[in-house]
């Protein structure tokens, strides 16, 4: 049965290639971007007319205004899968005064799979997009108070986006079912590019990952794992995402940062 799935950061990269995939497969994509013009050219490399919306995810408020666009639109969503991410960034500060990669990486997916909840049947899915790259979260920086470097600060996010999906899965036992992936290290998107300065490893290896994640059965029953897709298995996340009290100072944040105080 065709299932309807939003990509979030599907206008290039592994979030494109995967949305190319699903498409072939007979699902409605919707696509998320930041640009009119990317996600136009987007459409028309998936194909099939693809609905797109636009919106800046550093931008919490475009999150909210997003996901209302998307319930206007649609009474159900199969599948929403977190693609969209930075690492190096010229403006690595919000008007906020929030530290760019925490909010796109972290705090945008919170709050975006808060607001489309409703339109996620127990069946679906939630797919989060992790890293190989986890570090210790340094929750005054989630706050805003201290700066990171580009690499400390996406580590950090990453697994608190980690943290997150465990967080979301115990909170809703019956489904739907939320999984954060590892999708491939150093894999060939501009992220990889601008931030490593190499060419990267083949997208398919990302892409084929995300849609097994979204789609497979061997992630039916995996509400609040990890998938590593380097080493090919689900495997445990940094050690801090099991260290209690670390992990209800990020979610202590993530609630607060996001207006979300309810457990």
């Amino acid at each position: 049965m065709a299932k309807t799935i939003l990509i979030t950061g599907a206008t290039d990269g592994i979030g494109l290639l995967t949305a190319k995939m699903l498409a072939e497969r007979g699902h409605a994509v919707l696509l998320h971007g930041r640009s009119a013009e990317k996600l136009e050219a987007a459409a028309r490399e998936v194909g099939g007319d693809p609905e797109t919306f636009r919106a800046d995810l550093s931008d919490l408020g475009a999150v909210v205004s997003l996901a209302a666009e998307i319930r206007a639109r649609h009474d159900r969503l199969d599948v929403l899968v977190n693609n969209a991410g930075v690492l190096k960034t010229p403006h690595p500060r919000t008007p906020e005064g929030l530290d760019v990669r925490f909010v796109v990486n972290t705090l945008a997916p919170w709050l975006l799979t808060r607001e489309l909840l409703p339109t996620i049947p127990n069946d679906g899915r939630v797919v989060n997009l992790s890293s190989a790259a986890q570090a210790p979260v340094d929750v005054e920086a989630m706050r805003g108070c201290g700066a990171l470097g580009d690499m400390a600060a996406y580590a950090q996010s990453k697994l608190a986006i980690t943290i997150q999906t465990q967080a979301q899965a115990r909170a809703h036992p019956d489904g739907p079912v939320f999984v954060a992936v590892n999708p491939g290290s150093l894999l060939a998107s501009k992220m990889v590019k601008e931030g490593f300065g190499v060419a990267g490893n083949d997208l398919a290896v990302g892409a084929n990952i995300l849609v097994r994640a979204a789609l497979g059965d061997e992630f039916a029953e995996a509400s609040g794992r990890y998938f590593d897709n380097d080493a090919g298995r689900f495997a445990p996340p940094h050690p801090a995402a099991s260290e209690d009290g670390h992990v209800a100072a990020v979610m202590d944040a993530i609630r607060e940062l996001t207006g979300d105080v309810a457990d």
